[in-house]
């Protein structure tokens, strides 16, 4: 076998595979919320060649997530411009104009503060987006000190900043990472807690609706069960990634 009829034949397994995981995932979607509500499936591809999005997204999948600005910016100019890319990584303020100029950027996922809310609303105006950009509130939900996120007694403050400071932001939802290892078990706490602090924000913000991303590879189900209507999944769609 030549060297070209061996990389097509590597190439032909690796895209089978991937877009196998793709479906098996957006079955188990399709199955947690047993058409209750909606649920947004976010492909992360952090580390991955942009040929594993491609193969995804020719199986229809348009929603993809990056943890790192330079990556996400890379990738959104080589890639259609009909995807829907979500930053779910520690935003730092001298970076969210890089991030802001995204064209079909749809949402920050980690706003962790009304500091980070006002530096990426300034980056919006700067770099002339059309439409406000849509974004989640980052919740620390196992109040460990070396993770981002706002408390979540604090949760409704930023909101409400975002709601009356921020008009080229729009607040879609909560969003957390939660503790990692954490043992399986009925209930998760950190997803009791971001739907306790969904319950308070809106209670606080009347007619305000707000979504939860929470789940990832490893317990996206147990977090759609919980009332989850974005999760995050990478690993379980292309594989683990290298340290």
């Amino acid at each position: 076998m030549c060297a070209q009829q061996r990389h097509f034949t590597m190439t032909t397994e690796r895209q089978w595979q991937v877009v196998e995981n793709l479906k098996e995932v957006q079955a188990q979607v399709v199955k947690a919320v047993e058409g209750k509500r909606e649920a947004r499936l976010v492909a992360v591809s952090k580390y991955k060649p942009a040929e594993d999005l491609m193969y995804c997204y020719e199986a229809g999948q348009r929603h993809f997530g990056e943890n790192y600005v330079q990556e996400l910016v890379d990738k959104s100019e080589k890639l259609p411009r009909d995807i829907q890319w979500h930053f779910i990584g520690h935003l730092q303020s001298n970076k969210c104009k890089a991030v802001a100029g995204i064209p079909n950027l749809f949402a920050v996922e980690t706003v962790d503060s009304s500091k980070k809310a006002d530096a990426l609303n300034k980056a919006c105006v700067s770099v002339g987006r059309n439409e406000p950009l849509r974004v989640f509130v980052q919740i620390n939900t196992s109040n460990e000190e070396a993770k981002s996120g706002t408390s979540p007694s604090d949760a409704t403050t930023v909101c409400k900043h975002i709601i009356e400071s921020c008009p080229q932001l729009s607040l879609q939802g909560l969003m957390t990472i939660g503790m990692f290892g954490r043992e399986p078990a009925e209930k998760n706490p950190d997803f009791e807690c971001l739907v306790e602090c969904k319950k308070t924000v809106e209670a606080e913000i009347p007619g305000k609706s707000l979504e939860l991303s929470m789940g990832m590879s490893d317990d996206f189900v147990q977090a759609l069960e919980a009332g989850s209507t974005n999760v995050r999944v990478g690993s379980k769609i292309f594989g683990a990634r290298k340290k």
